[in-house]
């Protein structure tokens, strides 16, 4: 299987390229820096580093690159610095998640192509009725204002919702919602739930970067799980962080 996975440098998107690359699985990434990678993945032969910025390639360099790709995954996130918040590009999640689900259905692809978006509990899954407190409420109104990604998180999700449904049939797709992210080394157990159990700003808690990775790999590898959660939008949780 070979996955194409943008964001691939970040905190959790190099924990899910090291779950496929432990499975055997070929992996393209799109990096500006390559220079900052392991260098096990620089002399890995089943990791394809492309470096380029993912929003400045021609529609034709993106196409190429997902020709023969059976899943694609976006951990793209914004630095949390004053530049990454407020500078451009604002809709960084959402235009990637459109340029690249453009370029997968230019291939008109025999079999539908996995796309698995990395996105936030702070994000409710328009779909369904997901009750949040009127305080939750204020303050997603006020993050929705003042934090640009904040709102390029809903309408990536949204994106996945509206544009490209539940009945594409070149893609399909889940949104994975962790809460509160935080480091460990190993894989732990974890829980997965339809909607958030808990308030995203009042009572958060947490997963690991390391389990959300595993999390999306299994997505991408166990079509028994991804039958379970396609078109949906996954809450994932560490067990040991529930209490």
């Amino acid at each position: 299987m070979t996955v194409l996975v943008v964001g691939a440098s970040g905190a959790t998107g190099s924990q899910l390229v090291e779950q496929l690359l432990i499975e055997k699985h070929k992996v393209k990434v799109i990096v500006r820096s390559p220079e900052k990678l392991p260098e096990s993945w620089i002399t890995n032969n089943d990791l394809q580093i492309i470096s380029a910025s993912l929003l400045e390639l021609s529609d034709t360099e993106m196409i190429a690159i997902v020709s023969n790709c059976d899943a694609v995954a976006s951990c793209l996130g914004h630095n949390l610095t004053l530049k990454g918040i407020y500078g451009q590009p604002r809709k960084l999640v959402t235009d990637a998640s459109r340029r690249l689900c453009h370029s997968i259905k230019s291939n008109n692809p025999k079999k539908p192509i996995k796309f698995i978006l990395m996105n936030t509990t702070g994000n409710r899954n328009r779909d369904l009725n997901e009750p949040i407190s009127f305080p939750q409420k204020c303050v997603i109104g006020l993050l929705r204002l003042l934090l640009p990604p904040h709102l390029d998180n809903e309408k990536a999700a949204d994106y996945l919702r509206t544009q490209i449904g539940q009945n594409n049939k070149s893609i399909e797709w889940v949104a994975v919602r962790p809460d509160g992210l935080i480091n460990e080394e190993e894989v732990t157990d974890y829980e997965i739930h339809t909607s958030p159990i808990r308030s995203a700003i009042f009572d958060a808690g947490k997963v690991s970067r390391i389990n959300v990775g595993h999390f999306m790999a299994s997505l991408i590898t166990d079509n028994n799980l991804w039958k379970k959660w396609k078109g949906q939008m996954p809450v994932i949780y560490s067990n040991s962080h529930q209490n």
